[in-house]
């Protein structure tokens, strides 16, 4: 066979193939566009929507075609498959796709968000720490550097008094230094029982596992800090938003109506991605359960983790899928006074105004609240109360 003979065999090989994957030839550009929803995700609450979406049929009752979610154990093998388009949609930190686009160029897109609040500051019972005064000369893990969760734990350190710091273990700390380092949401509860670290700042249901498997406490609710906040976000690829727009539609749909169904059958969610059903999450009922409703602890009061509980009126995680500018602006803001081990310079000429319309884009989410949301809202202010 001489090349051209040989190209000729691979080129029908690959329609072929395409075609029995289930591919769509679009006819402008000559490019294949996978139908299926594939979704990455990391096993924490974050992910409910995504994963919602798929186990009760929603993709499905939209038209879709969707995929087991691929379970992902950390975030830089996440954000790696999803920028080599393995996946097209995935739950990621909102710092990460700020980082994406800005620092990188990666054309990424938040047509939603995923949830709301859904983290906890944890520490473990060997420092006997009641107060965020208390974690001074503490090692301490957050799972990713570009996350709202280095975000807020580094405020919260910083109104207390105490210098968040990045450094060798090895080297001693100062009494009113906190020293950061990077674990996987999955390594955290291990670490902490074999006192490799001293506390951390997660997504649930980590902390939950952390209370009933770890004997730790929670100091916080990063929800009680910052009032449903975001943290994950839906993030899809911008050409695709652009050039798939049914689908893209579709896709959002779907995910609007789980995170509605979650927020009207927490319990039964709970249920359905437990252990004991679909495993999507890899924990027992009572440790999601724990992490989606139990939010009236009396230690909690006593220790003030909730202390705003009552006058927000929010839970220990939420799901409001519209993406407020308010937020994205506060949190770019927020991005540039936080220490990571990394450069941030890339912040310096970001004006957040411009930047929220960027890297958001309005459209899918508008019209799938507007069509199935009761109360659609689309403005609000941000409370901070560290």
């Amino acid at each position: 066979m001489d090349r051209r003979d040989f190209i000729k065999q691979a080129s029908l090989f690959s329609l072929t193939a395409a075609l029995h994957s289930g591919l769509n030839l679009r006819a402008d550009d000559g490019k294949y566009f996978d139908e299926t929803v594939r979704i990455g995700y990391l096993p924490i609450t974050d992910a409910n929507s995504l994963l919602i979406a798929h186990e009760i049929g929603l993709f499905k009752e939209e038209g879709l075609k969707s995929e087991k979610p691929a379970l992902i154990r950390g975030w830089s093998p996440l954000v790696e498959s999803f920028t080599a388009k393995k996946f097209n949609v995935v739950h990621l930190l909102k710092p990460i796709p700020i980082w994406m686009k800005f620092a990188n160029n990666i054309p990424v897109k938040i047509p939603a968000w995923a949830h709301t609040n859904g983290s906890a500051l944890v520490v473990g019972n060997h420092k006997n720490a009641t107060s965020i005064k208390d974690l001074g000369g503490t090692n301490f893990a957050v799972p990713y550097w570009y996350s709202v969760h280095n975000i807020i734990l580094q405020k919260l350190l910083k109104e207390n008094g105490l210098i968040p710091i990045i450094q060798d273990r090895a080297i001693p700390l100062k009494p009113n230094e906190v020293n950061l380092q990077i674990l996987p949401p999955s390594e955290m509860p291990l670490a902490l029982v074999a006192k490799k670290i001293d506390g951390y700042i997660v997504a649930e249901p980590f902390n939950a596992f952390g209370e009933l498997k770890a004997n730790a406490t929670i100091l916080r609710f990063t929800g009680d800090v910052w009032k449903n906040h975001p943290c994950c976000v839906v993030t899809m690829h911008e050409d695709i938003l652009n050039e798939q727009q049914e689908w893209s539609q579709k896709v959002i749909n779907a995910i609007v109506k789980a995170e509605i169904f979650i927020s009207e059958n927490r319990v039964e969610t709970a249920k359905i991605l437990s252990k004991e059903k679909s495993g999507l999450l890899p924990f027992e009922f009572n440790v999601i359960d724990r992490a989606m409703n139990f939010y009236d602890n009396p230690i909690y009061a006593q220790i003030g983790a909730n202390r705003n509980k009552d006058s927000w009126n929010n839970n220990r995680i939420d799901f409001d899928p519209y993406p407020y500018p308010s937020a994205t602006e506060y949190l770019i803001e927020a991005m540039k006074d936080t220490l990571v081990e990394g450069n941030l310079k890339f912040l310096d000429n970001i004006d957040p105004k411009v930047a929220v319309n960027e890297i958001i884009d309005y459209r899918y989410v508008t019209n799938a609240i507007n069509k199935f949301h009761k109360t659609p809202k689309f403005s609000r202010e941000e409370e901070i109360n560290f």
